[in-house]
């Protein structure tokens, strides 16, 4: 089971902040992350749900930003006792048997579940400090860092590029 592709859905959800205002944004970003059948049953009632649950997500990300690891593990530890993992064998769309970690029941509860396990995963498997809120004002979004230095400080190349020529020409001007 691959919790990495999870916890990217957790950085999707926190980034769209104000493009997933509708349920048609919803069933967009789940059919764009592979969730067809999740997007065909997604109700207003799940959209509600899962704006809630971007909000909490963003708490997490922004606790790692600061460097606050026993928050991040605070944060999802609730988040873990509120959506609890219920794994069960899954094979559609073609597809060889596989895990999922949550079948059937609302959409919101297996995005929420996903999304919570795959940043548990990344956490303990890989550290509290690869997650994290870009570093090139004003951009807010949150990026998973799965580079093998721990390297990374920007949600995308762009905001990367901007700030380094932002950086350059200040010092240009400061020389």
């Amino acid at each position: 089971m691959d919790l990495t592709s999870y916890a990217e859905l957790a950085v999707l959800l926190v980034n769209r902040k104000y493009e997933l205002r509708s349920l048609e944004a919803l069933r967009d970003l789940l059919v764009e992350t592979g969730r067809t059948e999740a997007a065909a049953r997604a109700t207003r009632r799940d959209l509600d749900a899962i704006c809630e649950l971007r909000e909490e997500l963003t708490g997490v990300f922004e606790s790692a930003s600061q460097g606050d690891e026993a928050d991040v593990v605070e944060r999802l530890n609730g988040l873990l006792v509120r959506h609890p993992v219920h794994p069960q064998i899954s094979g559609h769309d073609g597809q060889s048997w596989h895990m999922h970690l949550t079948e059937g029941g609302r959409v919101a509860d297996t995005v929420a579940v996903g999304s919570v396990m795959g940043l548990a995963s990344v956490v303990t498997g890989l550290g509290a400090d690869r997650l994290g809120i870009c570093q090139a004002p004003p951009c807010r979004n949150a990026y998973l860092d799965t580079s093998s230095n721990k390297s990374r400080r920007y949600c995308s190349e762009r905001c990367a590029s901007r700030a380094n020529v932002a950086a350059y020409r200040a010092r240009k001007r400061n020389a």
